[in-house]
C-alpha cells in the first residue's frame, strides 16, 4: 500500500475558494482506479491548514493519479497558498487492525488503578 499526504497552508482570504476546489475532488478521486481511500481535513487549530490523505493499492495507481488532470487542478491552487504545498509519499509494507490493538492491550494488561481519578472501562 502507498499513502499520500498533501498539506496546504491557505491564504486566509482564499479559504472558501480552496474549499470550493477541494470538495468536488474528493469523491471522484476516491473512486479512481487503485484508490483505497481519499479524504480532506481541516486543522482544528488552524482553519487555513488543509491536509489531503490518500491510500493507494500500488505505486503505479498513485502515479496515474499524480499524472491526472484532477491532480493538475490541485497543483493549480498554488496561488491560493501562503507557501508551496507539502507532499509526502509513504510506502507501507503492512497494516494491522483492531485485533492487534486488543492483543497488545491484553499482553500489557496491569492491575494498576486508573490514573487521575479516571475509571476503568474494563471493570
Amino acid at each position: 500500500m502507498i499513502a499520500f499526504k498533501i498539506t496546504m497552508n491557505v491564504i486566509p482570504e482564499k479559504q472558501m475558494e480552496i474549499m470550493q476546489t477541494l470538495l468536488p475532488m474528493i469523491e471522484p478521486t476516491a473512486r479512481s482506479a487503485g484508490c483505497l481511500s481519499f479524504s480532506a481535513f481541516c486543522d482544528i487549530e488552524d482553519k487555513n491548514r488543509f491536509t489531503l490523505l490518500g491510500d493507494w493499492k500500488t505505486r503505479k495507481d498513485l502515479e496515474q493519479y499524480i499524472a491526472s488532470h484532477r491532480f493538475s487542478v490541485l497543483l493549480g491552487t498554488k496561488a491560493l497558498l501562503c507557501e508551496p504545498l507539502d507532499a509526502q509519499i509513504f510506502t507501507i509494507s503492512g497494516s494491522e487492525g483492531m485485533n492487534a490493538i486488543l492483543l497488545i492491550r491484553a499482553k500489557n494488561k496491569t492491575n494498576a488503578p486508573p490514573i487521575d481519578g479516571q475509571r476503568s472501562l474494563t471493570k
